[in-house]
């Protein structure tokens, strides 16, 4: 069998940039073996695979490990592939995820929202354990669905974080989201998430569930500008809205190729 394959840079408007996903369209589901396979042979921090059911796209994200609970960037990739590549005709796709229920996205004005349910977090203790990840101490440490969230006093301190690699694998969590106020833009983030084989993710729009709720109780406003401060660097815009966040950004596609399993 063929399957088609898209390569495309989320949260950027030029390639090279942002963070890069696999997206598979497919007519019915593979199994999940062969899913993480086709994941781990990517080598990107996420492949997207979706089915069309009735009126909405199920979708399912793995890292080269893992099968994961949700993925932002990923999504936009696979909205990007719907409205621009698969003969989409709406303004609106309602994808569904078995672990994060409803989610959608919205093609606005060369921007794509995406519509992700908020995360819940609350503050955690600032233990040996969470202090060895990194060579600065943070400020603040909350535990979200998935993630801890490590708050710094400034964006040059997120920027000249040193992971410690071989700790955060050892956390019982996806990974770790480090932030701080901006310079030029309501805040600044870097992901990691070794212990899913993604050491540092470009762009993680999924973790905007949690900073998006976060910052918007600090700052005061419900609208944000955010820049994840990878080497790549990913730009969202942000809203949240009660019990949802709308995490809006731009995508760029790189490749469309083709999955031989023939021989498989």
């Amino acid at each position: 069998m063929k399957y088609k394959i898209y390569q495309i840079d989320a949260f950027t408007d030029k390639i090279f940039s942002g963070n890069p996903a696999a997206v598979c369209p497919l007519n019915e589901w593979l199994s999940d073996d062969l899913m993480q396979k086709i994941a781990l042979e990517n080598n990107l921090a996420e492949t997207a695979f979706y089915v069309k059911e009735e009126d909405q796209y199920h979708i399912r994200w793995f890292t080269p490990k893992v099968e994961v609970d949700l993925c932002g960037h990923a999504t936009l990739a696979a909205a990007y592939v719907l409205f621009n590549h698969e003969y989409y005709p709406e303004k609106v796709i309602n994808f569904y995820s078995k672990r994060s229920g409803k989610l959608s996205v919205t093609k606005n004005n060369g921007h794509l929202a995406l519509n992700f349910p908020v995360d819940i977090f609350q503050q955690a203790d600032i233990t040996d354990e969470l202090k060895s990840g990194f060579n600065l101490i943070p400020k603040e440490i909350f535990k979200g669905k998935s993630d801890y969230l490590f708050v710094y006093e400034t964006e040059n301190q997120i920027q000249n974080l040193i992971p410690n690699l071989a700790s955060i694998a050892k956390l019982e969590a996806r990974g770790v989201i480090a932030t701080a106020k901006g310079q030029n833009v309501d805040f600044v983030s870097r992901f990691f998430a070794p212990q899913c084989g993604v050491d540092e993710d470009p762009v993680t729009g999924s973790a905007h569930t949690t900073l998006t709720p976060f910052w918007s109780q600090r700052l005061h406003k419900n609208k944000l500008t955010a820049i994840q401060l990878s080497e790549r660097k990913g730009y969202l815009t942000c809203e949240l809205l009660g019990d949802r966040v709308e995490i809006s950004g731009k995508a760029k596609l790189y490749l469309i190729g083709e999955i031989f399993l023939f021989d498989h």
